[in-house]
This record gives C-alpha cells, structure tokens and sequence, in this order.
C-alpha cells in the first residue's frame, strides 16, 4: 500500500482506539451506489435555462437561477430531490465498513439515507439530526449520531439547495456551524467523497483557522486522482489536473491532508485495512471445560488469568462469552490488569457475554446463543480457543459443539484462529483442521507462524509453558 496511505491508517486507527474520530460524508460516496451526484441532478434544470451543468462550476447558482426563473417557486427542485434519491437503494461496501467502525459522528451534506440505513443494518440506533430544534434533543440510547447539515429527503422543501439557502443558513442552521466548528477542533474528521467547494463547510474551516492558526487538529481525505476522461482533450484534462493540485494545496491551510488513490477501489481497500486492523486488536477467548485433564484447573486457571492480564498489559481488548470453567480466570486477569495500570476503563478493555443459560425453550435457546456468539465474534479479529468440552446428559465428557460454532463463525468472519491444541477437546480437534491447511488460514505468513502453531500442538506438564507463543502469535497477527 501507498507510504501516505499506511501512514493515514495508522495514525487513524490510533484516534479510532481513543474515540477521537469522526467521517465527513459527500455526494461522491453516495453516487457508487446509483444515486446522482449535483451534477446529474441539475442537468435537467440546467437545460431549461440554456445551460450545460457540467461546464457550470456554480451549481448553487444553477438551481438558485431555476428559482428566479420560477417567480420563487422551488417545487421543481422538489420534485427532482424525490425523484433522485427516495428509492430504496443499498447502501455501499464503503458505508457498511464505516457503520461497523466504532465511530458516534458522522456529517454528511447527502439528502439520502444510506448511512443512517448501513447503522441500522449493524444494529446500532442511530440520532440523526436535519433541524436546528432536533439538535436540542437526544435520542435514548443512541449509539451514532447523524449531522445532516443539509436536509434530509423526507423534507424536500427544507433542503439547502439555492444560494437564498446558504445565504440564510447562518440563520436557519446556525447550530449547525457551531456543532461542526465543535467537532472539527476535537474529532479527526476523514472526509469522503467530498470536493470541498460547499461554501457552509469553507466558512467553518476558515473560522477555525482564524481562531487556532498553527494549532488545528489534523484531518484527512481521500480522493481519486484525477485521470483523463473517455474524449477529453488533452488542455482541459491538464488544466482539471492543476486545479485539483491547487485544491490539495488549499486545504493544508486547514490542516486537511489529501490521501490520493488511482481508483475507487482503494478507498474501500484502505477502509477495509482499517477495520481490519482495528478489530485485531480485539480477541476473543473461546473455551469451556468441565473437566481441566491433566492439566488440572489450578495450572489452567493460571494460564488463562495471565494470558488475559497479558493481553490487557499489550493494550488489546478481551471478549469473552464466559464458558463454562474458563470465564472465571479470564475475568479476574483482565481487571486486575486493567486496574493495576488504570490506562482504560473495564468497560473499553473488556467485554463479557455470559450465555442465558435459564432459557427453556430449545429454539430461543438456540436462536439467542447463535446471536451472542455473532455480536460476539464480529467484534474480534483474532481468536484464541482453549479446551472446549461439556458434559452431556449422560454425565460423558464430550467436546463442546458451542467451541465448534465460534470457530466456524471465527472463520465466516474472517479471524484468525488460533487453538490451543496442547488443551485436548474440541481445541485440538480444531487444531489439526487449522494445521492441515495453514496456508489457507495464514496465507501471508504461513512461514513464520508455522513453528509457533506446531508449539501450540505439542504435549507440555504445564499450560505456561505455551503462554509465551501464545503471546508471540497474537502479536504477529494484529501486525499483518
């Protein structure tokens, strides 16, 4: 991947990891998923007046000329607004990795409702906000919010469109400005499909230049580099060039750093990297035991409180479903880690699922375990499974099927897998799948990791014996 952009994913993920992100979202992000962009939509209303709207760099002025050409009457613009963007379209891959991100704040100039439907997709409840009275209120439990400076499309009429809108939006949407001015000093913003000619968002950056000069918090934005268009002559495509170079230079005014990819594809790739690498910060602990074999559950016990107070010590964060015999241990090392440095909350490093196990009914028994185990794993991106065996109603010990569902999920998901064959049950069983295919489940660095998975294999007196490669492992693996 391009230096520039290796250097935007690191520093973004480390602002990510302290919640001190937010995304900026433009028409530009919207058209991939077959919405129009201004351009498209204002063709029409640009004809009527004798214009071409793609020589117009003025679009604002475009539909504020369609207004004075109309005695006032906006209903036209209206109308193309439903028409353009109410259908029910899905939102993109590049709206879907953003609303798994854990990111509360995201401003869009768009009408449509792709993000807010992406949100809601992952479960999430979303507060979004399109008036001045809604930015007075908060909605119970939300777990995003959603500035929509421009309107929205259930209200038409409403949106800022014509240059009498921005003119007046001082006053119709002053909490806007001030909301964003907020944010933008407090947040790292990634701006998307944005081309940085709105004149709200011109005013706002430039209030927060003025105010803190050389001191403006970094921001960036991906953008395509501009190529030759299919019959374009060769004067305009130079002179289109220069302009996008020139805008580049303007926004480090505002501290804005451009990251330019060679096509589309990239910003989903570079997005894709990005939650990747966050969620490999996380692991998820799998296992359950009702009997610890030769181990015993003193040495177990130890094994997991130091593995989980390890992980802590590396600032990863811990997800467990507390399994039956392990949870216990991988409890008490992770707070008494995180208590021990104070660097993080329990609540950020730590995150426990313990299994409804009082629910009667076999198929609600069944349906709500397949959801803890999804919500649980999709938040992971690294697995470690341990043991995983249960007593059946014979009193036999037999592996545990609970292990065997998260490992499948691990993979659908995309983790990596890691088991403990060295623990028996279910784990070496997985063990031995994973090690049959390795380069499948490791196909960067199969190499280097083969001999510290061969360890994992290997019969030893005393788990600790295993937590160093343990360790080894897992750090390699949130690097990749």
């Amino acid at each position: 991947m391009d230096p520039d952009a290796e250097a935007f994913i690191s520093k973004y993920l480390t602002e990510l990891r302290e919640d001190n992100v937010a995304v900026f979202l433009g028409a530009g992000l919207s058209k991939s998923a077959g919405f129009v962009d201004w351009i498209e939509l204002l063709s029409p209303i640009a004809k009527q007046l004798g214009l071409d709207a793609r020589r117009e760099s003025d679009l604002v002025g475009v539909a504020q000329y369609h207004v004075n050409a109309n005695a006032a009457n906006r209903h036209e613009l209206n109308q193309l607004l439903i028409d353009q963007f109410s259908d029910l379209v899905e939102p993109t891959e590049n709206h879907k990795i953003l609303a798994r991100l854990p990111i509360k704040t995201y401003w869009t100039t768009n009408y449509d409702r792709l993000i807010e439907k992406a949100l809601e997709f992952g479960g999430k409840r979303v507060d979004a906000k399109y008036t001045k009275e809604q930015l007075a209120t908060t909605k119970r439990g939300r777990d995003a919010v959603v500035y929509k400076m421009h309107g929205d499309i259930e209200h038409p009429d409403k949106a800022v469109l014509t240059k009498d809108d921005y003119e007046r939006y001082h006053r119709t949407h002053g909490p806007f400005i001030t909301a964003l001015a907020g944010d933008l000093v407090e947040q790292t913003f990634l701006f998307l499909g944005f081309s940085f000619t709105d004149p709200n968002l011109d005013y706002v950056l430039g209030r927060i230049r003025a105010r803190f000069e050389q001191n403006q918090r970094q921001h960036f934005c991906l953008t395509k580099h501009r190529t030759q268009l299919p019959g374009e002559p060769l004067p305009e495509f130079q002179y289109a060039q220069n302009k996008q170079l020139l805008i580049t230079q303007d926004l480090k005014r505002f501290n804005i750093k451009t990251i330019f990819v060679e096509d589309y594809g990239q910003v989903t790739e570079i997005l894709r990297a990005i939650e990747d690498r966050f969620r490999r910060r996380t692991i998820f602990i799998s296992g359950s035991a009702a009997d610890y074999g030769d181990w015993g559950r003193p040495a177990t016990d130890d094994f997991l409180t130091r593995l989980a107070g390890a992980l802590i010590d590396r600032d990863f964060r811990v997800t467990s479903g507390f399994g039956l015999g392990v949870g216990g241990a991988i409890v008490t090392g992770a707070v008494q880690q995180i208590y021990s440095t104070k660097r993080r909350s329990i609540e950020e490093q730590l995150v426990l699922r313990p299994f409804p196990i009082g629910i009667q009914d076999p198929r609600e028994r069944q349906e709500t375990f397949g959801r803890y185990r999804e919500e649980l794993v999709a938040q992971a991106g690294i697995a470690v499974f341990i043991m995983g065996n249960k007593l059946d109603r014979a009193a036999t010990i037999i592996n545990a099927d609970g292990v065997r569902a998260e490992f499948e999920l691990a993979k659908q998901r995309g983790l990596y897998v890691v088991p403990i064959g060295s623990s028996g049950w279910m784990s070496l069983e997985l063990w031995n799948e994973v090690m049959s295919n390795l380069d499948k489940h490791f196909p960067a660095r199969s190499a280097k990791i083969r001999p510290l998975m061969q360890r994992l294999g290997e019969t030893v007196k005393q788990p600790l014996d295993l937590l160093e490669t343990v360790l080894a492992l897992v750090d390699i693996l949130a690097k990749e």
